[in-house]
């Protein structure tokens, strides 16, 4: 009987795959009002008649604070859990999401918009991927984190051409209102089925050896804001830190601030239907599934520096030609790109994710919020300089060439991250001296 029962325990599927699947709903469901500032750009323009700079504002503060809140949520997570924290997030998102109906100003814009959704969105980013994967994978790390990072792509897939529908049909508020139901739905989804570490149900990390006990967190008296400000500073001591944030602000200045919010508009001023140029971003989508999840698969295998170099570098080279793509009507070339950029979208995240953790151990996930939240912060800055420079020239090409000499830099910074120690006897395997001065 006993043996019996051993056997059905085997075949049962780990239940690190259950947290797996809840985070990836959580993270689809969060995506969909993340997917909507290019959508709602134009009725937005027509109906209030504010500029691109001004709507651009609040799409600036939301990806700002998207970022900013990102390391404080990983610290949050330690310390009040992973389920509390995921379920706060979606009901904010869905109060800010459902509350820019009643918007008559500007500034309500940026309060809902910006504040509320910027502050939900941002305690499920990036970093709540990386705690899932921490914590409940030891096994299979890169291609969880590819796919769970491709849960925002997914979401994208699923509303963008929906919502680029209603904004044209019945409406850019019809569409506020099924993202703010969407993200009240997956509540319960998170708060039923996600739990915060394998010990909390008598399991250990899939992968692990059997028996296997994680050692106990460390208790911090200060705080989660206390201690994510305390790795702040550590990190930030390491020369391998700022190459790490300097590339990953580039990549939010090149896919969220720019193509995510602008390429809609922008496609729409060379004469293309917006339903058809939000199609074609959220076919982007489709291939960024793909790439991540192969990117995630590559990082178990490849040196993840190389990997980033390279993603850099090709996304650069896409961006330059962009430009010269644009039409009234969806062109083979364009397409050519679409596929081309999609695959590149977000498969930076599993090498930087796995650079994080092998350099700066248990505090992997914080290091990586804020490197995340440089993303956001560069996300931020060119949301804002894409709309005044479309303001003031008439055009966006200035920021697609920028964008792409600025992925060029980013591909040499991640070349020279620094190698981790691998100390067998350093718990976190902390970097050492050398990697602090930055050899």
């Amino acid at each position: 009987m006993a043996l019996t029962m051993d056997v059905r325990r085997r075949r049962r599927p780990h239940r690190a795959w259950v947290v797996a699947g809840v985070a990836f709903v959580a993270i689809v469901g969060a995506a969909g009002f993340r997917a909507t500032p290019g959508v709602l750009i134009t009725p937005l323009e027509q109906e209030f008649g504010w500029t691109r700079g001004t709507i651009s504002l609040a799409v600036s503060v939301n990806l700002m604070l998207y970022g900013l809140t990102a390391p404080f949520a990983a610290a949050l997570m330690d310390r009040l859990g992973m389920r509390r924290v995921v379920a706060s997030a979606l009901l904010l998102v869905a109060l800010g999401s459902g509350l820019t109906v009643f918007m008559t100003a500007s500034w309500q814009l940026v309060a809902c918009w910006g504040v509320l959704v910027g502050l939900g969105t941002g305690s499920m980013a990036l970093v709540f991927v990386a705690t899932v994967t921490d914590r409940w994978f030891v096994r299979h790390r890169g291609v969880v984190t590819g796919v769970l990072t491709a849960g925002g792509a997914a979401g994208q897939l699923v509303f963008l051409p929906l919502l680029a529908w209603m904004a044209e049909g019945p409406g850019w508020r019809v569409a506020a209102l099924v993202v703010a139901g969407a993200a009240l739905t997956v509540v319960p989804l998170v708060w039923f089925l996600l739990r915060d570490r394998p010990e909390d149900v008598g399991l250990t990390a899939l992968g692990a050896e059997p028996g296997a006990v994680r050692a106990a967190p460390v208790v911090r008296t200060g705080g989660a804001a206390a201690r994510a400000l305390t790795v702040l500073r550590s990190a930030a001591r390491t020369r391998s830190f700022w190459f790490l944030a300097g590339g990953f602000a580039i990549c939010g200045a090149s896919t969220n601030g720019l193509v995510g919010t602008h390429f809609i508009p922008a496609a729409h001023d060379h004469g293309m239907p917006q339903t058809t140029a939000a199609g074609l971003l959220a076919l982007i989508g489709v291939f960024d599934v793909a790439g991540t999840i192969f990117s995630g698969w590559l990082s178990d295998r490849v040196d993840p520096r190389i990997l980033l170099g390279a993603y850099y570098a090709l996304r650069g080279a896409s961006l330059l030609i962009l430009p010269v793509l644009f039409s009234a009507t969806a062109e083979p070339s364009m397409l050519i790109f679409i596929i081309f950029y999609g695959l590149d979208w977000v498969a930076t995240v599993p090498p930087t994710v796995a650079l994080c953790r092998t350099i700066y151990g248990r505090d992997g996930a914080v290091v990586f919020g804020w490197v995340f939240a440089s993303h956001q912060v560069g996300a931020a800055v060119a949301a804002v300089a894409a709309g005044v420079t479309r303001d003031h020239l008439g055009h966006y090409d200035a920021a697609w060439y920028g964008a792409g000499l600025l992925c060029a830099l980013a591909a040499v910074m991640s070349l020279r991250v620094g190698r981790a120690s691998r100390r067998p006897d350093v718990p976190d395997r902390r970097q050492d001296e050398a990697e602090i001065l930055g050899a």
